[in-house]
């Protein structure tokens, strides 16, 4: 069953638009997205998960639907915007799915409250994606000549050059460059001060890292490294895509999360 409405959660500091699909009782997974994408970016995996589980996603806040408060972000901001709409939406024990930036959501959210996660997919992630010096050039060329500047260098990184040729990558091209300024760059402040590696390192709940080949913002070995100083945790490199496989490979990603769902018992 899909829930089609458009739902709001009023926040105290954001109103978040979220989605339900699944079976409304059936235990939780929550989906968290990358930088400059919105929920759509799981359309292509949900149909291929198992049956019977409530499948929740959500716009962080600067992108999507929902509100975008001024900037700068914090990792804190963002991890308390999760954590005010699991409570929200009665959710505990999931499963949480987080990619790029949603995956930094799902470990410092992990960290605060355990209540909430019994399992984590770190997607495309780690503790510390890149320098504050890279993320702060990267932060003013936006403000200086806007996103869709930056647009072709950030999809050479997103995806690998088969699925760049394909008609689709223009799609996701035109949502990178409809996504406000205000919240993209929030995101770059949130992402580029954030370190949470030690933090990351004291989780103990089952954790698995999934990687791309061909990924340009946050490459294999650095996924690895972060979900290795995990206890319980393994890592998968998909072949032949880059940071957004469940966009170019989505069936084999839906594998893998289907058998850790099996794994952890979540079903």
């Amino acid at each position: 069953m899909s829930d089609q409405k458009i739902r709001i959660a009023n926040l105290k500091h954001a109103d978040l638009h979220w989605r339900e699909d699944g079976d409304a009782n059936g235990r939780p997974v929550v989906f968290a997205n990358s930088l400059g994408t919105d929920l759509r970016l799981w359309d292509a995996v949900l149909p291929l998960l198992p049956t019977g589980l409530r499948y929740i996603r959500f716009d962080k806040r600067g992108h999507g639907l929902s509100s975008c408060p001024a900037a700068p972000y914090s990792m804190q901001s963002l991890c308390d915007d999760a954590e005010q709409l699991l409570d929200h939406l009665g959710v505990q024990d999931c499963l949480f799915v987080g990619l790029s930036i949603g995956g930094m959501i799902g470990q410092a959210l992990a960290a605060k409250r355990p209540d909430l996660i019994r399992a984590l997919v770190l997607s495309n992630t780690a503790a510390k994606m890149g320098d504050a010096a890279t993320w702060n050039d990267r932060i003013a060329a936006i403000e200086a000549d806007g996103i869709e500047s930056l647009a072709d260098a950030v999809l050479s990184r997103w995806f690998a050059p088969t699925f760049l040729a394909q008609p689709e990558a223009t799609a996701w091209r035109n949502m990178l460059c409809r996504t406000p300024q205000t919240g993209y760059v929030g995101c770059c402040h949130a992402i580029a001060d954030a370190d949470l590696s030690a933090q990351t390192s004291q989780l103990k709940l089952p954790t698995m890292g999934i990687a791309g080949s061909e990924d340009g913002a946050s490459p294999a070995e650095i996924v690895r490294a972060t979900v290795d100083s995990i206890a319980d945790s393994k890592c998968h490199v998909m072949q032949g895509v880059g940071h957004l496989p469940c966009v170019e490979d989505p069936t084999s990603y839906a594998q893998l999360l289907t058998a850790f769902i099996k794994e952890t018992q979540h079903a």
